[in-house]
């Protein structure tokens, strides 16, 4: 009996250590770099000792996809969102998903937020043109979207990123559905688009195959640093279309660990000039309005955003199945 009774405190013990032990834990879901997703857990890991935070990396289409069967369950598996469509969050708002937090940081934002704190731009992403001046000059590509579509000189030679799984594509043709009507998906077919990834597209530039692609600035400002690559970004002069990608929490009925005031800290923290600064080495831009600094070989942020083509996110949101069925029924046909 002594020895059962010293093998149940002795169990007793150790579970109890164990849950002592346990961190609070976060999980992200989010549509940025994994190398940059990397880096940020181990910041995080060093800022928030006492928490676990754990990203998870898909495109926003497959995240939207995933949160929608979770919802079925009435829980999601993560406990924040970095999504790249910012329409996304005012879904997810009306659902009343969303925890509202008013953040000290959004005073020094330089973009909409939501007034009541269901959200807030965390970074900056760019949709533009680029290609690669080894094969092609300047001179002689778009300097604008519509000629990216318009130009039959470009025929078969021109790619850009699938709006049916990818948020920034989809913010893109739903800003140059406004500005040059559903006849810009019916050029972009005549012109025959490849439709496809951006590493892929990448790829292609880099061969030669596409003489432009339409691609986030990010991906072309990374292999410039990393790779020493020659490929070049142009700026559209109809606009570059910038996507505040948010950062959203969920509420705590519906998270994966309900631990909003966690996220809370978490929020204040990418908001901040030290977050932000992982969101610029992200090659990415700043939300801030004195960010920290410029991605790498970019352009001021302060430039890009006077650029920037119009986008009626309420619009997006609302036709945001229009759109995906007349892209492949007139671009992906």
């Amino acid at each position: 009996m002594r020895k059962f009774m010293i093998m149940a405190m002795a169990l007793m013990m150790f579970f109890a250590s164990e849950a002592f032990a346990a961190k609070p834990k976060v999980v992200i879901y989010t549509s940025m770099y994994e190398d940059v997703i990397e880096a940020m857990t181990q910041t995080l890991q060093e800022k928030f000792p006492d928490y676990d935070v754990e990203f998870f990396y898909g495109g926003t289409g497959t995240l939207q996809a995933k949160i929608a069967a979770e919802l079925d369950a009435k829980k999601l598996g993560c406990d924040m969102l970095m999504v790249a469509d910012p329409s996304y969050s005012l879904e997810l708002k009306q659902m009343g998903i969303l925890h509202a937090y008013l953040s000290e940081q959004a005073k020094n934002l330089a973009l909409d937020y939501d007034p009541e704190g269901y959200w807030y731009p965390v970074r900056n992403l760019n949709m533009i043109l680029a290609f690669n001046p080894e094969n092609y000059s300047r001179e002689d590509l778009p300097k604008t979207f519509k000629e990216f579509a318009y130009n039959s000189d470009l025929k078969a030679a021109i790619s850009m990123p699938n709006p049916l799984t990818a948020g920034t594509a989809l913010v893109a043709i739903s800003a140059l559905k406004d500005k040059y009507g559903y006849e810009y998906f019916d050029k972009l077919s005549e012109n025959r688009v490849m439709v496809e990834s951006g590493s892929v597209a990448l790829t292609k530039l880099e061969t030669g195959e596409c003489k432009v692609i339409m691609i986030l600035e990010e991906s072309v400002l990374k292999k410039r640093e990393e790779e020493d690559s020659a490929l070049e970004v142009i700026y559209p002069e109809d606009g570059v279309i910038c996507v505040p990608s948010p950062i959203m929490t969920i509420n705590d009925k519906y998270s994966a660990h309900a631990n909003s005031k966690i996220c809370e800290e978490l929020t204040d923290w990418f908001l901040s000039p030290e977050g932000q600064s992982y969101i610029v080495k992200g090659w990415m831009h700043s939300v801030l309005k004195n960010p920290p600094a410029i991605p790498y070989d970019s352009i001021n942020t302060a430039e890009i955003f006077t650029r920037a083509m119009p986008v009626d996110w309420a619009k997006c949101l609302a036709e945001r199945a229009e759109l995906r069925t007349n892209f492949e029924d007139r671009v992906k046909k």
